[in-house]
């Protein structure tokens, strides 16, 4: 519903608890909380959702956190004060309240919504193994995997194995472009696995990823690492 009367509002709020709705509101408003603490947030344009666990979150145009939030538990009402809207989340223990009172409502939502609470990932790091697993040669031509999640003195190896040579590769697996931090992860764990094999093992090391800095590309060959580009 776009920008209604506060009277329209308060009604589709009602009628939205009641069916147990998904209800988002977007509007100029203020947020009081009164609880473990007290706290007061002035007037701003912001986004209201309720959801129908209880769980309050009020947000502004910045970050990915809300400003204020009640977990699951809760319970919902509203009324008109002063003939503008007044959107409340209480919980019994702790007892504290949630208050928003809206100078206008610019869009109201409500959704019936279920969900098979699942999540499926796809382009995990694990679809990364998956795929090195299945084609070794992905990494180079005679690649041979011998272990996943080997133990090191300074973590777990993803794929440990040997090249075409005999000698042993350390890949490292990440699924997004990466930066510094990856290199230094890759040259720790070739460290503690020279420090594990006998004196003099020669140890290459591989990061994977879709792509990297240019940073990370320098000190990747300035360590005498190599980089091979690959989607989950």
């Amino acid at each position: 519903m776009q920008a209604p009367t506060h009277r329209e509002a308060q009604r589709q709020v009602e009628s939205a608890i009641e069916r147990g709705d998904l209800l988002t509101l977007f509007g100029r408003c203020t947020v009081e909380y009164d609880g473990r603490a007290e706290s007061y947030l002035g007037p701003g344009d912001r986004l209201v959702v309720l959801k129908p666990d209880g769980t309050a979150l009020v947000h502004t145009e910045e970050g990915q956190k809300p400003v204020n939030w009640q977990p699951p538990g809760g319970t919902f009402e509203s009324e008109l004060t002063d003939e503008q809207l007044l959107v409340r989340s209480r919980r019994p223990n702790p007892d504290e309240s949630l208050e928003v009172h809206f100078e206008s409502v610019t869009q109201l939502s409500a959704f019936d919504v279920t969900d098979a609470k699942e999540i499926s990932l796809a382009g995990s790091e694990e679809d990364l193994r998956q795929r090195i697993l299945t084609d070794p040669d992905l990494v180079e031509a005679g690649f041979t995997p011998l272990a996943t999640e080997r133990q090191t003195a300074a973590g777990a190896i993803d794929i440990y194995g040997k090249d075409a040579n005999g000698t042993t590769l350390v890949v490292e697996l990440k699924r997004r472009r990466v930066g510094p931090d990856a290199v230094g992860q890759l040259r720790r764990y070739i460290d503690a696995l020279r420090r594990d094999l006998h004196a003099g093992a020669e140890v290459r090391g591989v990061l994977i990823a879709p792509s990297v800095t240019e940073r990370a590309r320098n000190m990747l060959a300035e360590s005498g690492l190599e980089f091979v580009s690959l989607e989950p």
